[in-house]
């Protein structure tokens, strides 16, 4: 069947390209409407396309006019199913928001039963796992609630003894357990990872932790859950590779590529693996389940087509490819299944069984046909798929190797089901390899733009390296990993080949021009960039081809926007419970702090600062530490390691871990120094508070910031005392226009005198939701209310941005940002 057969499929590109606008369009609202807010748009587009389709056919309408007539039914069916596919988005969503849970249970101790339901990740301080909901009581009054189905939980150990005694976590395990929930929340920052949208996708309305206080019955594990639970098997072949392989680290890569189980994979090896282009192998992605339908297609087509060693050839039953397609795309599936069943495998698995069926059904459409009907097959199984990187990774890689392919001789590249057929002899195979080194070129050219936008970085290096560590992935270390499910020798044998693989990448990620970064370019510069990879990619004169390139060109260069000469901007990223304010002027940049530890797996710095500076392009020329609490100090390892060349100032002592490992100048009142017409003064501690017996709150550093008649303010964790001193040594000179709240909005500080005396204007607040310390408190908010201080707080906020030439504007991310997935604290 092909587009001269069938009139109807000429209409059905712009109907499903109509299907994803108007599902992104839906993506774009900040909050939902009611469901008739859905319902009256699409019935009047679909009245109009109704009552064009009469027009046209009816008998006294002239013939002249049809053309005419038939361009208006063609436009009114594309609003009439951008409507629908706008309405149906915005009833899911008013579904899934049915299931949140009430504000009014957040905090509350409830004793919930259920059972483990995912792959248990353990952490250097607890468990983390999903967990399902049978019965869940409040432990004050014994009273039943209604609370979501799915948690996310984490049981965290207070201390080395208490870790000890924690039990081991097993899948369909069943506990009744006391838990403290909340809604989840997440950090919002420039270009951050949206968690807020990955907890809506995973149908996550509640997150939880163990409360193994005294005043709680202690948890109790009741079981297990009965039945052949796939996260069970999946606990088997982990702990199999676990006890199999020597090295930990090795035996976390070989779990990463069969059960999806990333937790244990080292930092350093991922920075490796990024840098080289060559991530996407290491997770259970798109890619990897499509090469493994490959590979696993390829070996079927030949296992049938030489069935007739056996006796009886299987041919005479069911013809070879055909048997290929549908065994490919099952084996697809078991092993999506096996990897844990997330959302980019439900994602992949769609989009292959879509080209599956119309390549056994012999139908002949055009290739950006089906690739727009694969692209809404998974938006139909995954609408918020459009605002995640693996979607466009995928979909653009795939169209422009549809685009760079010959319109009369398709290659099996352009398929992603169908593999390559021409390995029947050297000559095939030259052929073969020649191919795959044009089409990797093409996919890192065209996808340059793409991973700018994302990603602020491309690769330079990875085309030599996926050219290597593709085939060698998916036919030496994934058979190797599956066939130990057979004999556990054979993961040792998949651990050296990761590490044959770890061995090739180490050096290639080690070269000064192995990445190129560039600032995140606007979105018309971004789109440009993409049309340019397209019309790059297709097969059209060279004179289009390099006006194509040349549109590519800015997206790659573009240079990060600062603010001019004798301006100040302030970044203060949502950190959660921590300080940490980035100072910008037209040619130089501070860093006020790093943020706070997340646990030993992550920090403020890994997961905030480090894709945030790169966005920007930003390069620190000084990180001012405080002090060295350490939410303050726990993203300054890595972020010193990723800036080595900032000066660092701190009023940590010599005695303390970190500084034993940075080189820090103490910091101390007198220092000042002037950038682009600002002025920067550290006014604490002075030079005489080093040789006394001081809490570290009582010397943190603080930094005042001047420009264009503006002050800024930013206090750490002083308290009341070192605010009386302030008052005493500098008196009305202490008045700012923007105040960063002394230890974070504590009842210890923002005295009464003090806030009189700096009298600011905006007063910033950075906090952990529904943090453990209770702050901002609430004696304190109300001193700041009492003067007339309005307070802008991380939580509701997300990261807060201000220029002193708008010194009377707050700019909050979460505004910015706004979706109606997306956390409201009230």
């Amino acid at each position: 069947m092909s587009a001269n057969s069938c009139p109807w499929l000429t209409w059905l590109s712009p109907l499903l390209l109509a299907w994803v606008l108007g599902n992104a369009l839906q993506l774009q609202q900040a909050q939902l409407g009611s469901g008739l807010d859905y319902l009256w748009p699409l019935l009047g587009c679909s009245l109009f396309a109704l009552g064009a389709h009469m027009v046209w056919r009816h008998p006294a309408f002239a013939q002249t006019q049809r053309p005419y007539m038939a361009c208006l039914g063609i436009a009114s069916a594309v609003l009439s199913v951008a409507a629908l596919a706008h309405a149906s988005v915005g009833w899911r969503a008013l579904l899934y928001q049915q299931g949140q849970l009430p504000a009014q249970l957040q905090g509350i101790d409830i004793e919930v039963t259920g059972s483990v339901v995912s792959l248990p990740q353990r952490l250097s301080d607890g468990w983390r796992f999903r967990f399902q909901v049978a019965q869940a009581v409040r432990v004050d009054n014994g009273a039943k609630v209604d609370i979501p189905s799915i948690l996310q939980l984490a049981w965290y150990a207070n201390d080395k003894a208490e870790l000890q005694d924690l039990p081991a976590i097993r899948a369909a395990q069943i506990w009744r357990l006391p838990l403290r929930l909340k809604q989840p929340h997440g950090l919002v920052n420039p270009g951050g990872f949206d968690v807020e949208l990955w907890f809506w996708e995973q149908g996550i309305h509640a997150t939880a932790y163990v409360r193994t206080t005294a005043r709680n019955a202690p948890p109790v594990l009741l079981g297990h859950a009965k039945g052949g639970d796939v996260a069970v098997w999946r606990q088997m072949a982990r702990d199999g590779i676990q006890q199999s392989v020597r090295e930990p680290r090795w035996a976390a890569v070989v779990s990463a590529l069969l059960v999806g189980d990333q937790a244990g994979l080292d930092s350093a090896d991922w920075d490796v693996f990024r840098a080289t282009g060559v991530a996407h192998l290491m997770s259970i992605s798109g890619l990897h389940i499509t090469l493994w339908a490959w590979v696993a297609r390829w070996l079927i087509l030949r296992l049938w087509r030489y069935s007739d060693v056996w006796g009886r050839s299987w041919c005479l039953s069911l013809p070879a490819p055909y048997a290929a397609q549908v065994g490919g795309l099952l084996l697809a599936w078991v092993y999506a299944v096996f990897s844990g069943w997330g959302i980019p495998s439900q994602r992949t698995i769609a989009m292959l069984a879509t080209v599956c069926v119309l390549q056994l059904q012999a139908v002949r459409w055009p290739m950006h046909t089906q690739w727009l009907l694969a692209m809404v097959t998974v938006l139909l199984i995954d609408p918020w798929a459009l605002m995640q990187a693996g979607f466009w990774l995928s979909f653009v890689a795939v169209g422009m190797l549809f685009m760079g392919q010959s319109r009369h001789a398709p290659t099996a590249a352009a398929n992603p089901v169908i593999p390559h057929t021409q390995w029947q002899n050297l000559k095939g195979l030259g052929r073969y390899i020649v191919s795959l080194c044009k089409e990797q070129w093409m996919i890192s050219v065209c996808l340059a733009p793409l991973c700018i936008i994302l990603f602020q970085q491309v690769s330079l290096v990875g085309l030599f390296a996926n050219l290597f560590a593709i085939p060698w992935v998916t036919w030496v270390v994934t058979p190797l990993a599956f066939g130990g499910l057979l004999w556990s020798s054979l993961w040792q044998a998949s651990a050296w080949a990761a590490q044959m693989l770890h061995a090739v990448l180490q050096p290639l990620s080690q070269l000064s021009w192995a990445v190129w970064h560039s600032a995140a370019p606007p979105w018309w510069v971004a789109a440009a960039g993409l049309v340019g990879a397209g019309m790059w990619a297709g097969r059209w004169h060279g004179l289009f081809r390099l006006a194509g390139l040349l549109l590519l060109m800015p997206s790659l260069f573009w240079p990060a926007s600062r603010p001019p000469t004798e301006t100040v901007e302030l970044l203060a990223a949502d950190v959660g419970q921590g300080n940490a304010v980035l100072v910008r002027t037209a040619q130089h940049s501070l860093l006020f702090d790093a943020g706070p530890r997340y646990g030993s797996e992550s920090d403020a710095g890994e997961r905030v600062w480090l894709p945030l500076l790169q966005r920007m392009n930003e390069r620190l020329d000084i990180l001012l530490l405080s002090h060295q609490d350490a939410d303050h100090t726990g993203g300054a390892l890595a972020i010193h390691a990723n800036q080595p060349h900032a000066q660092i100032l701190s009023s940590i002592t010599a005695a303390h871990w970190l500084g034993n490992t940075l080189k820090m100048k103490p910091c101390q009142a007198g220092q000042s120094w002037q950038w682009d017409g600002v002025q920067f003064d550290i006014i604490h501690p002075l030079a005489s508070d080093y040789g006394k017996r001081l809490s570290p709150n009582a010397r943190s550093c603080v930094l005042r910031v001047r420009a264009q008649g503006q002050t800024v303010l930013l206090t750490a964790d002083i308290e009341a005392f070192q605010e009386q001193a302030l008052l005493e040594r500098m008196g009305t000179a202490l008045k700012a226009d923007v105040l960063l709240v002394p230890h974070h909005g504590s009842k210890t500080s923002s005295t009464h005198a003090f806030l009189d005396a700096v009298q600011p204007r905006i007063a910033w607040v950075q906090a952990g939701y529904r943090n453990r310390y209770g702050h901002p408190a609430q004696e304190v908010m109300a001193r700041y209310a009492d003067k007339g201080i309005p307070v802008w707080d991380s939580p509701r906020c997300g990261a807060m941005h201000w220029r002193s030439d708008a010194p009377t504007q707050v700019v909050c991310e979460r505004d910015v940002q706004r979706r109606y997935w997306h956390h409201r604290v009230p």
